[in-house]
C-alpha cells in the first residue's frame, strides 16, 4: 500500500476523477462524430457543425444532463445520447459519494 498524506491521497481522487469523467466525454464525442459522419446511424442538427469540438461540447451537456437543447439528434443519436445521460448521471453520483466517503475518513483538520 503507498504511503501518501491522507489530503493529498484526496487531491488525487479529485483529479483522477475529473480526467476519467473527461475521457468518458470523449469517447461519447468521437461515437458521435463517426455516426453522424456515416449515413444510417442518424445525425445531429441545430448548432452543430460537424466539428470534433462541436461533438465534444454535445457530449459535455449530454454527459452532465444539461441538455441545453441547441443540438437534436435523430436516428440512432437518440439512444446513444440516451445511454450516456444515464451513464454520465449514474457516474457522476458515484463518484460524488465515493469522494464524500474517502473525504470524512480521510480528510483530518489537524
Amino acid at each position: 500500500r503507498l504511503h501518501i498524506r491522507h489530503r493529498l491521497r484526496i487531491v488525487i481522487g479529485v483529479v483522477g476523477a475529473l480526467v476519467a469523467h473527461a475521457l468518458e466525454i470523449w469517447v461519447f464525442a468521437l461515437t458521435y462524430r463517426v455516426m453522424h459522419r456515416h449515413d444510417g446511424w442518424g445525425y445531429l442538427e441545430g448548432n452543430f457543425d460537424g466539428s470534433l469540438l462541436a461533438s465534444v461540447y454535445y457530449s459535455f451537456t449530454t454527459y452532465t444532463t444539461l441538455g441545453v437543447g441547441d443540438i437534436e439528434p435523430h436516428g440512432d443519436l437518440r439512444f446513444v445520447t440516451g445511454i450516456e445521460s444515464l451513464v454520465g448521471l449514474v457516474l457522476i453520483t458515484w463518484t460524488a459519494s465515493f469522494l464524500y466517503l474517502e473525504m470524512t475518513r480521510n480528510w483530518k483538520l489537524r
